[in-house]
């Protein structure tokens, strides 16, 4: 097979399968006309998950003032407090998701990286070999989607991180631990560093969050400017919008090798040594991972770096293991797991709409709900919004699937890569 790590790839010899016939995963992929012989099923649903799960995050960038510049200088990341029901509302939807589907995103990306080179090894084919074609092309959707429609895109760190870890795959077992391990620490010390700096900087007495903390001229043109206005901005601002990436590299090498490492392990497998991996998982995830962020969320935005990029990665393991375990313990498929099983098979698709239907829905070019219901409706518009979102993605990808084997811009990758 010739799929993106953003895609649901096939299971390689040596591990364990999924059974249609018994598992609900299967039958739910099954039910969406996705062909599942051959593959780790649950893939498919904690890739769509993680694909929805990370709109529970960049949809508040959408919508904010400023959008994708204003996150920056209000730290709109964070939340609201819990003064009020709206507040309280919103604070806890933002600490469910930020930071935790996007790791769980990168650890399945991971994943699909360890499959590629397994079904290499098996072909025997060279490694990297034509994985770095696949690399570079990300990359370059990436960089189109960072242009052209929205600035905090993970395709580009993805790509860069995926050929670095490429080359560590060649390595010994021990070289790989020792990598991981490396870029953990690393990652740590610099999240630290940063943190202490943060907690002793001084109180600029802007208030967070609000159009107040973001230029006038920045909020006007997400609410007025033109499409062409706001690509030159994102241009001219390069290195300030690519800074994510960029810190949490460390972090991305230590995901996507502990991915690696989960799927060695047959964490994704559907027998019993799947379920007791999982179930770890679970316990160790959720059980650090809550705790940590609930601290952080106390100790207020000088703690945003550790709650982002050290406590989320932990409750993304977490909920890893969480969502095997309910769907373990499913009787049957339901429309919830037929649809995030059918946005995993369609994911880098997933991730492009569902940024281009925000933009659509928020910004002055479309229908400019940011400004427009800013106001009194905040934060119900928003949560409405990703909900809305969801649906469009679950829905169109069932109906899609139903017709072609893989998404629309999978099938472009396929096409163009086999030239």
């Amino acid at each position: 097979m010739t799929e993106t790590p953003l895609t649901g790839p096939s299971a390689p010899a040596g591990l364990p399968r999924t059974k249609p016939a018994t598992s609900p995963v299967a039958e739910a992929a099954k039910s969406g006309g996705v062909a599942t012989e051959g593959r780790l099923a649950l893939l498919d649903v904690l890739r769509g998950a993680a694909i929805l799960g990370t709109l529970m995050t960049n949809v508040w960038i959408f919508t904010g003032p400023g959008s994708e510049w204003g996150v920056l200088q209000s730290g709109g990341t964070g939340g609201t407090g819990f003064g009020s029901l709206p507040a309280a509302t919103e604070s806890v939807f933002r600490l469910l998701a930020d930071g935790k589907f996007l790791s769980m995103l990168t650890i399945l990306f991971g994943v699909g990286l360890a499959i590629q080179y397994n079904s290499a090894a098996k072909r025997g084919q060279p490694w990297p070999g034509r994985y770095r074609w696949r690399a570079l092309f990300l990359f370059a959707e990436g960089t189109l989607h960072f242009v052209l429609v929205f600035a905090w895109d993970v395709l580009m760190g993805y790509a860069v991180t995926a050929l670095v870890v490429a080359h560590v795959l060649t390595r010994s077992e021990r070289t790989q631990q020792r990598v991981m391990w490396w870029a953990a620490g690393l990652h740590l010390a610099l999240m630290g560093l940063l943190t202490v700096a943060l907690a002793a900087a001084p109180d600029d007495g802007k208030d967070k969050g609000t159009a107040d903390a973001v230029s006038p001229q920045v909020v006007d043109l997400y609410a007025e400017g033109s499409y062409l206005e706001q690509i030159s901005f994102r241009l001219e601002n390069t290195i300030a919008l690519r800074v994510e990436p960029i810190l949490s590299f460390g972090l991305l090498v230590f995901l996507f090798l502990l991915g690696v490492r989960l799927l060695r392990a047959g964490a994704f497998g559907a027998d019993a040594t799947g379920r007791r991996i999982r179930s770890r998982m679970l316990a160790w995830g959720l059980g650090l991972g809550i705790p940590l962020t609930v601290l952080t969320a106390i100790g207020g935005e000088a703690y945003f770096l550790v709650s982002r990029y050290c406590a989320a990665p932990l409750v993304a393991i977490g909920y890893i293991g969480l969502i095997g375990a309910a769907l373990d313990r499913a009787r049957r498929p339901g429309p919830l797991t037929i649809g995030l099983a059918n946005v995993g098979r369609t994911a880098l698709s997933g991730y492009v709409l569902q940024n281009v239907l925000c933009v659509v829905a928020s910004y002055g070019i479309g229908l400019g709900l940011a400004a427009r219901l800013g106001g009194t409706a905040h934060p119900w518009w928003v949560m409405g919004l990703w909900a809305a979102v969801c649906l469009v993605l679950m829905a169109g990808s069932t109906v899609w699937l139903r017709h072609f084997s893989t998404g629309p811009l999978e099938s472009v990758q396929k096409w163009v890569l086999r030239r």
